[in-house]
């Protein structure tokens, strides 16, 4: 009977090399109820030679019990072979996908929304949109099982190729590889650039509906998330850090040549956590400081020479709600990016109130940029979200822009986030 177990063991193990990464999880269940079959198959053959030493001392007296113990046995193994046989076939019934890497983690995000949208002639539209469409997967290696390559592709609407499709693109083609220095990764590749995924999962969790202040286009639009180049990213308990060398075109720009871009994230995670990805169930408090300095980017209007800008963000969120705050400035830009500005933004969730109301949350956001030249950018968000399940969340939110105190567009969306 253990030759079969192991049998099972042994097929359990060729199959999980192909199999489709949302089968990950019974792989695993299988695997430890195999684990405890092993455990439990070397009890009951210690307690076989404990029998077998019993009947030849008493082997009148204790016969009917023998085999009793042994029927009961052979059946108790037989049932958790049948079931583990039936684990397997429902496996091997999955289509299979080759890798010479041992795991393969595929996932998903899309924003779909529905909008009306105001100009700044009063003119109103109304439309059907997709605005974010990621499919991304990580292969990880089985050598070093927290390094991966990771590929995110980026179907948008309205970009520069075709104006009525999505479009694809290369959003992140990076290596991770854990650990090369004393609590430090790096990415190498088209990576993250410091600040933007930092401030999505802890400071802004409704990207669905706005950028950040950083990058969006009626705010202080510094950068986007990601460019070619190298990031070193350490996480420790109270500190972490993000430090980069890029082109500074971005991943749809056009690099000029010019020189190289150094920029980075420091942050002071005041009430640890640090090291893990937060939730909004959980209570951090952050300080951080950011900037940029080198080689100039045609792209967001700088001038020729060096761009400069730095900025510092602090956040502090608990169940009950969440308050962000920061200040950017750029130093050295062109004239449609060169000034200064600042941003708040604020969450409650109302099942502090109502355990009926666990899956509403009300948010809303101000942003101020003065450029140099004495314009003034202003956007305000307002709105509430509710969570559908674990994958799917609903948004309706308003949105005004500004610029000098005059109205340039005003928004109502109605958003669909999935995350799978």
């Amino acid at each position: 009977m253990k030759k079969i177990i192991l049998s099972l063991v042994t097929i359990s193990a060729l199959s999980t090399t192909g199999v489709l990464a949302d089968s990950t999880t019974d792989i695993a269940e299988l695997k430890a109820m195999m684990q405890q079959m092993n455990k439990r198959l070397v009890k009951l053959e210690a307690e076989n030679k404990r029998l077998k030493a019993e009947t030849k001392k008493h082997i009148k007296t204790h016969t009917s019990s023998k085999k009793s113990h042994k029927h009961y046995t052979s059946s108790k193994q037989q049932e958790k072979v049948a079931v583990l046989e039936e684990k397997v076939e429902i496996l091997e019934k999955h289509t299979a996908v080759k890798s010479k890497a041992p795991v393969l983690k595929f996932s998903g995000q899309h924003y779909l929304h529905y909008q009306s949208l105001e100009d700044a002639n009063g003119d109103t539209t109304n439309k059907f949109g997709v605005s974010r469409n990621y499919l991304q997967v990580k292969a990880y290696f089985a050598d070093q099982p927290k390094s991966y390559m990771r590929v995110t592709l980026d179907a948008k609407q309205n970009s520069n190729f075709d104006k009525g499709s999505l479009d694809v693109r290369v959003k992140y083609a990076f290596l991770y590889l854990d650990n090369i220095l004393p609590a430090t990764g790096v990415e190498i590749g088209l990576a993250h650039t410091p600040w933007l995924d930092y401030e999505e999962h802890h400071g802004w969790y409704y990207r669905a509906i706005g950028e950040t202040f950083l990058e969006q286009h009626n705010g202080a639009h510094f950068q986007n998330s990601s460019d070619y180049g190298i990031n070193f990213k350490t996480k420790t308990e109270y500190f972490s850090s993000e430090l980069g060398v890029y082109n500074g075109a971005g991943y749809h720009g056009v690099e000029d040549g010019e020189g190289l871009r150094g920029e980075w994230r420091l942050t002071a995670h005041l009430l640890g956590s640090g090291k893990k990805h937060v939730h909004k169930s959980d209570t951090y408090a952050d300080v951080s400081f950011l900037g940029s300095y080198g080689a100039n980017d045609a792209g967001a209007g700088n001038a020729d020479g060096d761009y400069v800008w730095y900025g510092v963000h602090g956040v502090y969120n608990q169940p009950a709600f969440l308050l962000a705050a920061s200040y950017l400035k750029a130093d050295k830009a062109g004239e449609k990016t060169q000034g200064d500005g600042w941003s708040v933004n604020g969450e409650f969730r109302l099942g502090t109130l109502s355990e009926s109301l666990n899956a509403w949350n009300f948010f809303a956001r101000y942003d101020d940029y003065t450029l140099d030249t004495d314009l003034e950018k202003e956007s305000t968000f307002i709105g509430f979200s509710y969570k559908y399940n674990q994958y799917v969340d609903f948004i309706a939110n308003y949105q005004e822009d500004k610029q000098d105190g005059d109205s340039k567009k005003k928004k109502y969306l109605l958003t669909t986030e999935i995350n799978w």
